[in-house]
């Protein structure tokens, strides 16, 4: 038997509540970077522009009202050597993220893609490349659980803490605890790309399933 479809079949496609609260917590370590200068701006497209897989998210200000929505209020990216968030409120990033998202360079990988995508439009005008949307690319694989979460837990064997989702992401200023959740969600989204190419289940180039409208 090929090696790849017998590590494939030894993978969970799902996994309980018990099981994931035994595993432990893992936040993103690495360097993060809220851009707020054009030194910052600088650094974040020198890095972007050598790199060939991002992890893509967005955060959203929470509506507790009915009929209330908000459009997103931050930008994460995920590079092999840093995060970058982005305040959509600095309005001058906006040609900086059309051009990442317009590229067809580069992967940018995701969950529900469709949705941060539509609502990202109603920010700035943007034509989507080479978009990958992790959670089609598990359920094409046969996962039953295809969120952040539960895939950071079968595939990558950590826990991501859920505390500062509905926070006001709309805020000037981010808290630590802000920051550091955005910019582990980005990252998670790039470690499940690499671990879903380690396990043959990433073909190189996509299937159309795979990708996003306008991919």
């Amino acid at each position: 038997m090929n090696p790849a479809a017998t590590v494939e079949l030894q993978i969970p496609r799902s996994i309980s509540r018990e099981d994931m609260a035994k595993l432990p917590i893992r936040r993103f370590e690495g360097r993060v970077r809220l851009v707020a200068t054009p030194e910052d701006l600088e650094e974040a497209l020198a890095d972007l522009r050598q790199e060939s897989i991002v992890g893509l998210d967005t955060e959203t200000r929470p509506a507790f009202r009915k009929g209330e929505s908000h459009l997103p209020s931050l930008v994460q990216v995920a590079t092999a050597r840093a995060v970058y968030l982005f305040q959509l409120r600095r309005t001058e990033f906006h040609p900086v993220l059309a051009g990442l998202l317009s590229e067809p360079r580069s992967i940018k990988a995701g969950v529900s893609l469709k949705d941060d995508l539509r609502a990202l439009k109603g920010v700035f005008a943007f034509a989507e490349k080479n978009m990958l949307d992790l959670g089609l690319v598990a359920r094409a694989s046969g996962f039953g659980q295809t969120g952040v979460r539960n895939l950071a837990g079968i595939l990558l064997g950590f826990r991501i803490p859920k505390g500062t989702k509905t926070s006001n992401w709309a805020a000037r200023e981010l808290s630590p605890s802000q920051i550091a959740y955005a910019a582990t969600d980005a990252w998670a989204c790039r470690e499940l790309v690499l671990r879903f190419q380690s396990l043959g289940l990433l073909r190189s180039k996509p299937p159309e399933s795979a990708a996003a409208p306008g991919a």
